[in-house]
């Protein structure tokens, strides 16, 4: 893919991904809110059924502050601090609500706190007391408070940012190379030509060992690319002769066997390649 058609898909992914951030900062609040009460009604109503009330009236939750609610009863009613923190615990799973909070039972005629738990990130701070006395009918109000923020919405909305932020950080990696690479580093050239362990450049008249460099002559590359053509096979004087000579309209005696002596002495950085002899016949590249 093209860097101009990376961003051009990378600036519509981040316009769709601003819309979205704007459009769910106002609603994703009321939504945990509206979402917070369902789960505290399903409390007060499994709280009830837990004393074996059935008829007694959740009253409408109320928002004390963000992320602060209360919970009331339209009677009085008892419980079991067990009950209680079970119950919490399943209901706010099953609305996936945050893992951490506060839970205040306040004694409607003075106020007071009856009783409180708290579930913390830190094991210390997590404290349930009295978990098996039981609490006499009285007109009770539970009170919430969410310790930790992070709610569904906001895991998805941190998820969004972050893949904002590594959209915006993949755009500037890509500026940044472009301006800071050098051209032949950007399209690096692979026109070479694989014997044994070298590297054979034909263009640029040269045989390459890992780090080492090895030049070759004209003729040299012409041989040798001749030679790479028909590796392990017989290639008669006369056709190389024809083909590096003889069709530039020059014909040669012993300039055939000086460079190929040349070039087998250049060839022996490999020991895996031999340029053999073949008496009376020509030459062979084996590999």
């Amino acid at each position: 893919m093209s860097t101009k058609k990376i961003y051009v898909y990378c600036t519509i992914l981040a316009i769709f991904l601003f819309g979205y951030f704007f459009s769910a900062s106002d609603t994703a609040p009321d939504e945990f809110s509206q979402h917070t009460k369902i789960a505290l009604r399903a409390v007060g109503h499994h709280l009830l059924l837990a004393d074996n009330d059935s008829t007694t009236v959740v009253l409408p939750i109320i928002e004390l502050s963000k992320y602060n609610y209360l919970l009331s009863f339209e009677h009085e009613f008892s419980f079991l601090p067990n009950d209680l923190v079970r119950i919490v615990k399943e209901r706010f799973n099953k609305a996936k609500l945050p893992d951490y909070y506060r839970v205040s039972v306040i004694q409607k005629s003075d106020d007071e706190v009856a009783y409180s738990y708290e579930i913390s990130a830190d094991e210390e701070k997590t404290i349930i007391p009295c978990s098996g006395r039981r609490f006499l009918k009285n007109q009770y109000a539970i009170e919430v408070l969410f310790l930790d923020k992070r709610t569904s919405y906001v895991y998805t909305q941190g998820f969004l940012y972050l893949l904002l932020l590594l959209l915006v950080l993949f755009l500037f990696e890509l500026i940044k190379r472009k301006k800071t690479t050098p051209a032949k580093l950007q399209k690096p050239h692979e026109n070479y030509m694989q014997i044994g362990s070298l590297k054979f450049y034909p263009e640029e008249n040269k045989l390459v060992k890992e780090e080492q460099e090895i030049r070759l002559s004209k003729k040299e590359c012409e041989l040798l690319s001749i030679f790479i053509s028909k590796p392990n096979e017989i290639i008669k004087r006369d056709e190389l002769i024809k083909r590096v000579w003889e069709d530039n309209g020059v014909i040669v005696g012993r300039s055939l066997d000086t460079f190929i002596s040349k070039l087998r002495k250049k060839l022996k950085i490999d020991g895996s390649i031999k340029l053999t002899n073949i008496h009376g016949v020509g030459y062979k590249l084996e590999v």
